[in-house]
């Protein structure tokens, strides 16, 4: 008869699947929304290109998956038990929070549930806390620059097109948008995309005992490939059919864009994640693009963008670490007890 611990393997390989899946409904929708919301790229063609984009950028770089597989938790406290906490965590919030509509990181969600089983199963020491204070000043930095980025850039924009026939701006940067709307795609899969790569191999790495699985962990491994293909093709599935919420609140319902909008959002924001991707940083897609279309709205004045909308936003952004780190503190404690 199997092993237990092989039954626990193929529940958290699926949780991980479901995560990507609701990951796609929530957070790579973001990637998309606001060339739909501008009209520039049809959510056909955006759908694909997020396919394709996430599928690259998932491939081309696991820097953020160490980091939150490796980085986050000492070794002892990666457990099957923590790790399903963690998950169930996450997938519940997320799937909440899309319900309603409410873009969240569910990036910084699952390292909050994460964190916080840990320490319900090993105490605070659990945690690395120089790695998750470095990770939580970001959650504050990512969407100040994100914020930035978009709102500089639009100025920029703006002068340098300021005697251009609004025709001829409307069709540069409608076509401009199937650039940054794949860029968006790409930086999505390359930071956020690499959760669910991050979960599976930390299951892995504790039923096989082996942490060198990390030093394997790429497309081209020819025991690890299916690890990041799974994952990604998990996350296109669920922006396919389950992102539409999310992208009307973003697309629209911050402030009305143009493609000169939508192109400037995206161009800060997947500037901002692919930095991020480089040096391992987890980010979330959602506070950045969120807070570039605040930024690129607030150009044209501070009330063309709907604060109202926005307030809820952030709200949830903030709800996200309390709610998140409580479930994945229960949950472990719950199944420790349990098992």
């Amino acid at each position: 008869m199997p092993d237990s611990s092989l039954y626990l393997l193929i529940l958290i390989i699926a949780l991980a699947i479901g995560f990507a899946i609701v990951n796609g409904f929530n957070d790579a929708a973001n990637a998309i929304a606001p060339a739909i919301g501008t009209r520039a790229v049809s959510p056909r063609d955006a759908l694909l290109i997020a396919v394709v984009a996430n599928m690259a950028g998932a491939a081309t770089g696991t820097a953020v998956a160490r980091t939150i597989g490796k980085e986050i938790l000492v070794e002892e406290a990666i457990t099957y038990l923590t790790v399903i906490a963690a998950l169930a965590a996450i997938i519940v919030w997320g799937t909440l929070a899309t319900y309603y509509g409410l873009p969240i990181s569910l990036h910084h969600g699952f390292i909050a549930g994460l964190a916080a089983a840990g320490m319900a199963v090993v105490g605070s020491e659990a945690v690395q806390w120089n790695v998750m204070l470095w990770i939580l000043s970001w959650v504050f930095l990512a969407p100040l620059l994100g914020f930035a980025g978009g709102f500089v850039l639009m100025v920029i924009f703006y002068w340098v097109f300021r005697k251009s026939a609004l025709d001829k701006m409307r069709r540069i940067f409608s076509r401009s948008q199937f650039l940054t709307t794949a860029f968006m795609a790409y930086s999505h899969g390359k930071n956020d995309g690499q959760m669910p790569i991050s979960v599976i191999t930390m299951a892995l790495v504790v039923f096989y005992k082996d942490t060198s699985m990390w030093d394997r962990l790429s497309l081209l491994s020819p025991d690890m490939w299916w690890i990041i293909v799974v994952s990604a093709l998990a996350i296109s599935f669920g922006t396919a059919i389950g992102g539409w919420r999310v992208i009307r609140t973003l697309g629209t319902k911050v402030t009305t864009m143009r493609p000169v909008h939508g192109f400037t959002a995206q161009a800060s924001a997947a500037a901002v994640i692919e930095a991020a991707s480089n040096i391992g940083l987890p980010v979330s897609t959602t506070h950045c693009i969120s807070a570039a279309i605040m930024g690129v709205g607030s150009t044209r004045r501070l009330s063309a963008v709907r604060w109202g909308v926005a307030g809820n936003i952030v709200l949830a952004w903030i709800l996200t670490f309390p709610i998140c780190g409580g479930m994945g503190y229960l949950f472990a404690w719950l199944l420790h007890t349990i098992f």
